[in-house]
């Protein structure tokens, strides 16, 4: 417990505002190699044209090393990645817990369902921008994985506290959003802190449980508030909200050390430049960051994914594809208003239950998931019979028909006549298509462009954010102009197109990707 609480999220916000010898890194020289000793040209001035030779280098102590994050313990490394996914779950929950207060909103600023809408689709928004930002600030070796983690984390947690006082409509609009930015590392930093700690057979199932998490927080949010702004008001929900956040933060904080490799070798490198006065150390990612230019990273993190996109069909077809259902996902937040409380008269505290039929669909698309992983993936790398990239497609195949076919059940059976089971079993089968579609895709693309997968990754949480927003928006007036039976058909329809659209990737994408100039980059 001591080694967390020395690498932890506190302890490299210290080690930025510490001076002198003040590092919360490594102990001095502890298993990391470099031929430099103490004695060895003291006082050596820097390398030339940013290079390092051997002798110089500050790396592992082989491939043993216990520095080395993915040579953690299991049992540390299992603690952190449950730490980030509850995190994760907590952040992710706060954009749906708002949709209990919403008529509450509505009532007390006296504004249109459109504009109480925004307290939804402005998180959203607000944490599909802020990916753009934290994700590369994350990859830079100064700064590493914490940073970002502390200090969006601290304000989220600080922002719940305004955001349940607020005393005008434009102010809380403004909090909602602020929140979405600050959570924004949950989205796209834990999946590289997973990435720092498990080795490339392992990270799969990591993977699948952090997306497990983040399918499940939305769904939650509504249960969880229902019934506390039923008693207490539409205001509970945020004090709600700095209830969960505020516990599961204070655990990242003190429990969860810095996992990223080249921040803590440059940190020791660092050390031990001060140690030794041997200014010729210097680990890789130092060399690289200093020739790192800012209008680079930020082309990488701004223009580059989007580039990718537009040269690349099946690219943009992921993007689209994942987008929409994401926007279909929170759709529901929309549509179930017109659902559940006209057939089948629930209560708005019942109707938030309904969101809980989607908890045991995801666990058994995360169930399925991890089957596919060992049996087909690990069994097939392992003995040679893996095949084409394109065989991380196939749980996608198998399961994006269920998300029309749900959106039809649910259309179409929601009605008097039919018990409220059946549109719910729609809802089931939605959630469990979006969640299969979603790890296929993620386990595809990285492979594909493993040298621009994070700003992917940003990029398509943006595209996700977006299709939302639209969708929160939007779905009031089309359920109210064509009724829920022709709204979710048309999105059903639409997912059709991506079903077929999936089945044209994986058949052909092979040829299409060897023309583009950015796979294997």
């Amino acid at each position: 417990m001591a080694y967390l609480f020395k690498h932890a999220a506190i302890g490299s916000i210290i080690r930025y505002c510490g001076t002198g010898k003040i590092s919360f890194t490594r102990a001095k020289g502890k298993n990391v190699s470099s031929s430099s000793s103490s004695d060895d040209v003291d006082g050596a001035g820097p390398p030339i044209d940013g290079e390092v030779s051997a002798n110089h280098l500050v790396t592992w102590n082989g491939k043993d090393d216990s520095s080395n994050p993915q040579n953690w313990p299991f049992w540390q490394r299992l603690v952190i990645t449950l730490i980030l996914c509850f995190w994760t779950f907590a952040v992710f929950v706060g954009s749906s817990i708002y949709t209990s207060s919403q008529e509450g909103v509505i009532e007390e600023f006296s504004v249109t369902h459109a504009e109480g809408a925004l307290g939804l689709s402005l998180y959203v928004l607000g944490y599909g921008l802020g990916s753009l930002l934290f994700s590369p600030l994350s990859e830079v070796p100064a700064i590493g994985r914490n940073p970002p983690y502390f200090v969006s984390g601290f304000l989220f947690v600080i922002l719940c506290i305004p955001a349940a006082l607020a005393s005008n409509f434009s102010g809380l609009m403004v909090l909602r959003f602020l929140l979405g930015f600050m959570c924004s590392p949950s989205l796209t930093t834990t999946g590289a802190s997973l990435g720092d700690i498990w080795s490339a057979p392992d990270f799969p199932f990591a993977m699948a449980l952090f997306s497990l998490v983040t399918t499940m927080g939305p769904t939650c949010g509504p249960t969880i508030s229902a019934y506390a702004v039923r008693t207490m008001g539409w205001r509970f929900s945020a004090w709600e909200l700095l209830i969960i956040s505020g516990f599961i933060f204070s655990l990242v904080a003190l429990l969860v050390p810095e996992t990223s490799a080249q921040t803590i070798l440059f940190y020791e490198a660092k050390r031990r430049r001060e140690d030794t006065g041997n200014q010729a150390l210097m680990s890789e990612a130092e060399i690289k960051q200093k020739n790192l230019e800012v209008k680079t990273m930020l082309w990488n993190a701004f223009v580059k994914p989007w580039e990718m996109n537009l040269k690349d069909p099946a690219l943009m077809f992921t993007t689209i594809y994942l987008g929409l259902a994401y926007g279909i996902f929170y759709s529901f937040f929309e549509s179930f208003p017109f659902v559940y409380p006209v057939y089948y008269n629930f209560s708005p505290t019942a109707v938030g239950l309904v969101f809980l039929a989607a908890i045991p669909s995801c666990f058994i698309a995360f169930t399925m998931q991890c089957l596919f992983l060992k049996y087909k993936v690990m069994a097939g790398l392992k003995n040679g019979t893996f095949g084409e990239l394109e065989v991380y497609l196939l749980p996608g195949l198998a399961a994006s028909p269920f998300i029309p076919a749900g959106l039809f059940i649910y259309a179409w059976t929601a009605r008097t006549s039919t018990h409220w089971m059946a549109p719910t079993v729609g809802l089931s089968m939605v959630i469990f298509g979006i969640y299969s579609i979603g790890q296929c895709i993620f386990l595809y693309i990285p492979n594909i462009y493993p040298k621009y997968a994070a700003s992917i990754f940003a990029a398509n949480g943006l595209a996700r954010s977006l299709f939302a927003v639209v969708a929160v928006l939007v779905a009031k007036p089309m359920f109210e102009g064509i009724g829920v039976g022709g709204g979710v058909s048309l999105l059903g329809g639409l997912m059709v197109v991506c079903m077929f659209g999936l089945f044209f990737l994986y058949k052909y994408c092979k040829i299409l990707r060897m023309r583009t100039k950015f796979a294997g980059a």
